[in-house]
């Protein structure tokens, strides 16, 4: 017998939305992991909201939606919020039921600034590292350093000068064709006026020249996990300076390694690492002038073979990051905002990879 094609919802329902999760699903050991870092950021979470008035967004729930953003490569907050709406396994990561309304995107948003305008993102790295090292996943010996540029939300017409207060040219407004050909511009000279943290970087030689900031991590190495992240200004050292202030942060009091390409073959960094007790293992540019900092003694050992391998991988969540997360081009402007972007894209690197350790 044929069956009507009648649509008709019943007016009670005990069908939970966990009922529609597979219990094989990659989200589900996430979620514990997730859960169990944030049991400990009850302190920080309750210092930032008032003890009384109107209750919030729960802030956990805040974190998840934004974990789901790098996860799943939603790139605005109205995407985001539309797909929660109707996407039961986005619900249920969340935490809401099926009977929760979805609050539009403009709340969302201004309830979002309010975390990374703290240090909740920040402190939730260091609980899911933590955990990592809990489990036994990592190491105290064998790093890697690297950086990355990231694009900056900003236009090469907002890079002026420091001193220019003049007005947009007549009729153009904000998109007004300019021409910088045959402009000098730097660093010292220009700024952007839309973000005042965004510096003109390029990859390399003959690249193009990009408003941008920088994302450094230090990865320790036999599990491919990032035990620090931070972003700084992208300046022509920032690299090798800020790979040593993180590498100084290590606990731990093991013979240590630290593998690095030629960016980072200088006296300075190479001194630094030394004077930590940490053996610089760094790719050997002998066309530096003066030579390579790394002699002989260094790179003639198999270990230093080894950490040029295992280095490598140090740039998988850079990629990851920008293909999946948040971190091809920014939507947040000011580097405390940046930071706090960088490094939830880095927590979604480090659970989705202890998920994989695990098995």
């Amino acid at each position: 017998m044929r069956g009507e094609d009648v649509f008709q919802e019943s007016l009670f329902t005990t069908v939970q939305l966990e009922s529609f999760v597979p219990a094989d699903h990659p989200l589900r050991p996430i979620t514990v992991l997730l859960d169990e870092a944030m049991k400990n950021l009850n302190w920080l979470l309750g210092s930032i909201y008032a003890d009384t008035g109107r209750e919030s967004i729960p802030p956990e729930r805040l974190i998840r939606a934004q974990l789901l953003q790098v996860l799943y490569s939603i790139r605005s907050e109205r995407q985001l919020v539309e797909q929660i709406n109707y996407n039961l396994l986005y619900r249920w990561f969340v935490g809401l039921t099926i009977d929760d309304t979805v609050l539009n995107h403009s709340t969302f948003s201004i309830n979002r600034d309010r975390l990374l305008e703290n240090d909740v993102i920040t402190e939730l790295f260091e609980e899911v590292v933590g955990l990592a090292r809990k489990q036994k996943l990592l190491s105290e010996e064998h790093f890697s350093v690297d950086g990355t540029l990231i694009q900056a939300w900003a236009s090469q017409k907002s890079y002026c000068r420091k001193d220019d207060d003049s007005e947009p040219p007549a009729g153009g407004g904000r998109n007004s064709e300019t021409n910088f050909h045959g402009e000098k511009r730097s660093n010292d000279t220009h700024e952007s006026k839309t973000d005042g943290d965004a510096r003109l970087a390029k990859k390399g030689p003959g690249k193009e020249a990009k408003l941008s900031l920088m994302g450094h991590t230090v990865m320790e190495n036999r599990s491919g996990l990032i035990v620090k992240a931070v972003a700084s200004h992208a300046t022509g050292t920032a690299e090798r300076e800020v790979a040593a202030s993180l590498l100084a942060e290590l606990p731990g009091t093991k013979k240590r390694t630290v593998g690095a390409d030629k960016n980072y073959d200088t006296a300075g960094f190479v001194a630094d690492c030394r004077s930590m007790k940490i053996t610089p293992h760094v790719a050997r540019n002998d066309n530096r002038r003066g030579g390579s900092a790394i002699d002989g003694r260094t790179s003639r050992h198999t270990g230093y073979k080894v950490s040029q391998r295992s280095r490598k991988r140090v740039e998988e969540p850079f990629g990851w990051g920008k293909s999946v997360g948040l971190i091809r081009q920014m939507k947040v402007r000011g580097l405390s905002k940046v930071n706090s972007v960088f490094m939830l894209t880095m927590i979604g690197w480090n659970l989705t990879r202890m998920r994989a350790l695990q098995g």
